[in-house]
C-alpha cells in the first residue's frame, strides 16, 4: 500500500525540519521496508495521527494486532524506546520490538480513536492524572535521557528572541524556570509531553499512555502540560481564569505535587509553547496559550 503521511504530520515536521532533511520523502520506502522485514499485514495509516511520527495499524505474522511507528531522529525515537522498555507496560503502551538506530517501533495495539478526551472533563482529568502517576518512576541509573534542565535550557534560549509584545510574560517564565531549577524536589522518569490525547483506551488496563518524549526531572514539570488541556474551552469560558487556578490546586493535591511549583512550570511551558507558535506562524494558537499564561 502507499504510506502517505497524514497532513498533520507533514505540517508539524515542516515547522521544525532542518535544512536538507529528507525524512518525509524517504518515509514511504522506509515504511514498506519495515513492513516487509517483519512480515506485517497493513490495515491502515492512522489519521490524523501524530505530529512527529507515522503510525500504522498492522497485524503481526501470527495475526496479533499491533502498531508500527516510524519517527525521524529529531523526534528521539531511541529515547522513547528506552522509556517504554523501562516502564515495561506499567502505565504505558507495551513495547514489542524496536530496531536500534532506525526509528522503528512495534507497539501493543490500543484503541487509537478513543482517548480520555472522549470523557467528561472532570473524569478525563482524573483518569489522565492516575495514568501519569504510574509513569513517575526512578530512572535507570545509567540513563541517557535528557533532563528538564537541559530541555528547558534550549527552550529558554529560543524564547529570549521573542517580540517585545510578549516580553513581560517571557521574563516571568524565565524567572520561574531559574527558581524551579535551583532546588528540584525529586528526579523521576517523566513522559515529557503528557496530555489527555496521549492516553488511549487499552485492553490490558482501561487507559495507557502513548507517545512519550521522555525527560528526567521533577513531577510538576510533567503535570504542567495537563493543566492547560482543552485550553480553547478554558479561554471561551468567562470563568476560565478561576477554573485554571482551581485546576492547578486540584491536580497538585491529587498527585502530591507542590502547588506553586506546578503553577511555575505551567507558566513556563505555556509561554514557551505560545512563543514557539508565534515563531512558526500559528498566531491563533499563540494567542490562546499566552492568554492562558497570563492567568497564572
Amino acid at each position: 500500500m502507499a504510506f502517505e503521511p497524514p497532513q498533520r504530520l507533514v505540517r508539524a515536521l515542516g515547522e521544525t525540519a532542518p535544512s536538507g532533511d529528507d525524512w518525509l520523502e524517504k518515509l514511504p520506502e522506509v515504511a514498506q521496508q519495515a513492513v516487509d522485514l517483519r512480515e506485517l499485514t497493513v490495515e491502515r495509516v492512522q489519521v490524523p495521527g501524530g505530529r512527529s511520527s507515522l503510525v500504522v495499524l498492522v497485524r503481526r505474522p501470527d495475526g496479533t494486532p499491533a502498531v508500527l511507528k516510524l519517527a525521524p531522529r529529531r523526534a528521539r525515537p531511541e529515547s522513547e524506546r528506552a522509556a517504554l522498555a523501562h516502564w515495561g507496560g506499567r502505565g504505558a503502551v507495551q513495547l514489542i520490538e524496536a530496531s536500534a538506530g532506525e526509528g522503528v517501533l512495534v507497539l501493543e495495539r490500543l484503541h487509537p480513536d478513543v482517548s480520555v478526551r472522549s470523557l467528561p472533563e472532570a473524569k478525563a482529568l482524573l483518569e489522565a492524572a492516575g495514568t501519569l502517576r504510574r509513569l513517575w518512576v526512578e530512572p535507570p541509573t545509567d540513563h541517557v535521557f535528557e533532563t528538564v534542565s537541559e530541555r528547558t535550557g534550549r527552550q529558554a534560549a529560543a524564547m529570549r528572541g521573542a517580540s517585545a509584545e510578549v516580553a513581560s510574560l517571557v521574563s516571568a517564565a524565565l524567572e520561574a524556570r531559574e527558581a524551579l531549577l535551583a532546588a528540584p524536589p525529586e528526579q523521576r522518569l517523566l513522559h515529557g509531553t503528557f496530555r489527555q490525547s496521549k492516553v488511549l483506551a487499552g485492553d490490558r488496563v482501561p487507559w495507557l499512555a502513548v507517545g512519550p518524549d521522555p525527560v528526567v526531572g521533577e513531577c510538576a514539570f510533567d503535570l504542567a502540560r495537563l493543566v492547560r488541556d482543552r485550553v480553547e474551552d478554558l479561554i471561551a469560558t468567562p470563568s476560565g481564569a478561576s477554573t485554571t487556578r482551581r485546576r492547578v490546586k486540584r491536580l497538585a493535591e491529587s498527585l502530591d505535587v507542590d502547588q506553586e511549583r506546578l503553577r511555575g512550570w505551567t507558566l513556563f511551558r505555556a509561554v514557551e509553547s505560545g512563543v514557539r507558535a508565534l515563531r512558526v506562524g500559528r498566531p491563533r494558537d499563540a494567542e490562546l496559550l499566552l492568554e492562558f499564561a497570563g492567568w497564572l
